[in-house]
This record gives structure tokens, C-alpha cells and sequence, in this order.
């Protein structure tokens, strides 16, 4: 069951005004409210009109049918948003709002440069780490170990920080916090379960599809930013001259340019990377590009093509999620799946989930993970996921 590519399913036009995008922002709130910042655009969901079940069917059907469902109800344009898991037998939290508010992007509202709304919190966290740093590093030199054996190419290992507060988490000045950080990128706040909620702010879009065109932007290889413009230029031109990191990204290009390629009738692949920034971090970055082969097939259908890609798995993909099974101490849940949003046109932005954390009653759980190959080392990874906690660490006034 599908819809028609012609037939007008996506949002209505956004709003373009100064401040609308901040709206939103500010109206945000936990429970039933999906939140999603992009590049183009800024959603706001509110409600749940329909909800998409968990069970044997694949998901990109149980969506198709949710939607089309929703559609034939009343007409009018539905959209599901929301977060799909690491795990490929985890639960997906997928809803069809009874309402959806839209925007034009973070980045091109001028009251985004505004100071947000303060937090009570800063200062009053009890940090505990799962693993620990030297745990951590322990893994990834057992990782190298057997990488250099031969036993695999690539894997991503994830370490957390579980923060509790001794009041309420205050979860809409978090995110305004992490979007005023870093408007420019992916910004989301959504129910990932039962009284839990997902939010971050993502530098890297797994895959967007508008109607026959597709864009996908793989990250794979970083540098911690530095306060000092010198040195974070230096920063950059080692990141962008790394044999290592080079390394790690083709990889991931290669991936997905082979799991890419059957839905297209021609792909644009890059011959080098660039650079992204985030506050953070700097990213080796590559936009891949191109065309349907098939106009039915829709943006989570991409995405689930593509997920989980070596970026935050590993290669061999099977061996990969053993390797990381073997060495977390914890459920990724959310973490490195993925988040966003399709219309029943099949259009949609779905987002890598990464620089993010799950919040639970008075719990706030991080997560950041770095790439580990053959010339990897252990210090230098593990100082990688402590810049990549920064993203979020900033956002509610603590530190490590």
C-alpha cells in the first residue's frame, strides 16, 4: 500500500515570519508535544491523532498503513514523527499528531540569537559514568586488538553519563538551549517511551527525500573544538589532512553509497569530504546525492536501507553490533537510531540520533560514542566522547 508521489501530504506551507521558528521553540512541551528542527524547516506536533503499532510487519509498511489510514479518515494531510531505536527489534515511538505547527528553519529566525529561558538546575547533578573513562579505554583497546587480527574493519563504542537532579528536569529550557547552541543543525525533543523523552541536537541527516530527489550526509571522522581561533583552525586542517579519519569516513561513504544505489537511477558521490562545524566539534562531512529509481519509495524507506550505518555501528555490520553487545554495559535504546518525520507523499527528514540523551523522571541519560579502527587510540577516543558530551553538558549547566 502506498500513496501517490502527486498527492499533497506533506505540512502546510511554514510560517516565515520573524519569531515563528522561536514560537515554537517556546511552545514545546513534554508529553505529547514532537519537536523537530531542521536546516529547512521547524515542526511542532502536537497530540497523537493515531499511533504506529509494534509488531512482526516491517516498519516502513506499518507506516505507509498508519498514514493512510489517518488520510482516509478525514482528508487531511498527516505526518508521523518520532524516533526509531538502535536495536532492529526495539520499539519504535511513532505518532500521528492530532495537530502539526511548521516554520521556516532555526537559523533564519533572528530571535534565535536571543538568550533562552534560564534553568534552576546548573550546578546540582550527581554524575555517574557507565562505563568509566578507563573502562571505556580498556574496551576500545580491546576493539584495536582485534581489529588488527583481522576479526573486523570498524565499530563505534558508546559509553553514558546517567545525571540526576534533586528537582523536576526542566526539558523545554534543555532544549531551547541545545537549539540556540547550534541552530543550524537538527534540534528534536520527542517521546521515546513511556514517560521518557529523546532530545539532542544532531549534527548529521541520515537521509532526506523530496519527492524524486535524495540527500544523504554522513559524519565520520572529528576534532574537539577549540576557544582559541588559531588553534581551532589547526584543529581543522589536521582533522581534514588525517589518514585515520579519512580512513573511517570512506568507510562510511562506501556503505552508503552500496546500499544507496539501488533505489537510484544516478548517485553524486564526493570524491573528498569537508568540514561541518557544531559548537563542539568539527566533522568530516560528505552530501551524497540523487535520483528515485522508484517514486514510491519513500524517506523512512531510505533510511531504513541505510541504518545502521558504519558511522555509529561499525563494519562488518553483523559482527559490529556483537562487538558493541560484547562491550556496552547498557541498552542504546534511541541512541544511534534514528529520529524525524514523513509525510504519506513518502517525503521526510529521518536524522541520525547522536548527541542526545533520554529523560527519565528526575534522570537524564547521555550518550556519545566515537569510531574505532586499527590505528585507533584508546585516550584519544575516549577524549572524543568527552568533547561530544559537551553538546549536551552546556545545555543543562554541568560538567565532567
Amino acid at each position: 500500500m502506498s500513496a501517490s508521489p502527486r498527492t499533497p501530504t506533506a505540512p502546510p506551507p511554514h510560517d516565515s515570519a520573524p519569531g515563528a521558528a522561536t514560537t515554537l521553540l517556546e511552545a514545546y512541551r513534554p508529553g505529547s508535544d514532537r519537536f523537530l528542527a531542521t536546516p529547512r524547516h521547524t515542526l511542532l506536533g502536537s497530540g497523537i491523532r493515531a499511533s504506529v503499532p509494534h509488531d512482526s510487519r516491517p516498519l516502513t509498511l506499518r507506516v505507509r498503513e498508519a498514514l493512510e489510514a489517518v488520510r482516509q479518515d478525514d482528508g487531511s494531510p498527516p505526518v508521523v514523527m518520532g524516533c526509531v531505536p538502535f536495536a532492529p527489534d526495539g520499539v519504535a515511538a511513532l505518532a500521528v499528531p492530532v495537530t502539526v505547527r511548521r516554520a521556516g528553519p532555526l537559523r533564519a529566525d533572528p530571535l534565535v540569537a536571543l538568550r533562552g529561558p534560564e534553568t534552576d538546575e546548573d550546578g546540582e547533578w550527581r554524575i555517574r559514568e557507565v562505563p568509566s573513562a578507563d573502562g571505556y579505554a580498556k574496551a576500545v583497546a580491546a576493539a584495536v586488538e582485534r581489529m588488527r587480527a583481522g576479526e573486523f574493519d570498524k565499530v563505534v563504542l558508546a559509553r553514558t553519563l546517567e545525571l540526576t537532579s534533586g528537582r523536576e528536569l526542566d526539558l523545554p529550557s534543555m532544549l531551547n538551549r541545545l537549539a540556540r547552541r547550534d541552530p543550524g543543525g537538527y534540534t528534536f525533543a520527542v517521546p521515546s517511551g513511556p514517560d521518557r523523552t529523546l532530545l539532542g541536537a544532531s549534527p548529521e541527516l541520515l537521509v532526506s527525500r523530496r519527492g524524486g530527489r535524495l540527500v544523504a550526509n554522513p559524519l565520520a571522522g572529528s576534532a574537539r573544538r577549540s576557544s582559541d581561533l588559531a588553534e581551532d583552525v589547526r584543529r581543522a586542517a589536521a582533522l581534514l589532512d588525517s589518514p585515520k579519519d579519512l580512513h573511517e569516513h570512506q568507510v562510511v561513504v562506501d556503505a552508503i553509497r552500496e546500499r544507496l544505489a539501488p533505489h537510484c537511477l544516478h548517485l553524486d558521490v564526493p570524491e573528498r569530504p569537508t568540514l561541518v562545524r557544531t559548537a563542539a566539534m568539527w566533522h568530516l562531512s560528505s552530501t551524497l546525492t540523487g535520483e528515485l529509481r522508484d517514486p514510491d519509495s519513500t524517506a523512512l524507506d531510505l533510511a531504513s536501507a541505510l541504518h545502521p550505518t558504519p558511522a555509529v555501528c561499525g563494519t562488518p555490520t553483523d559482527v559490529a553490533r556483537q562487538v558493541i553487545a560484547e562491550s556496552e554495559p547498557f541498552d542504546r535504546g534511541a541512541y544511534t537510531g534514528m529520529v524525524g518525520w514523513q509525510g504519506a507523499d513518502g517525503d521526510g527528514d529521518w536524522v541520525v540520533t547522536i548527541r542526545c540523551a533520554e529523560a527519565e523522571g528526575r534522570t537524564l541519560r547521555l550518550f556519545a560514542g566515537a569510531g574505532v579502527v586499527a590505528q585507533s587510540s584508546p585516550e584519544a577516543e575516549t577524549a572524543e566522547t568527552g568533547a561530544k558530551f559537551r553538546t549536551f553538558l552546556s545545555a543543562v549547566g554541568a560538567s565532567l
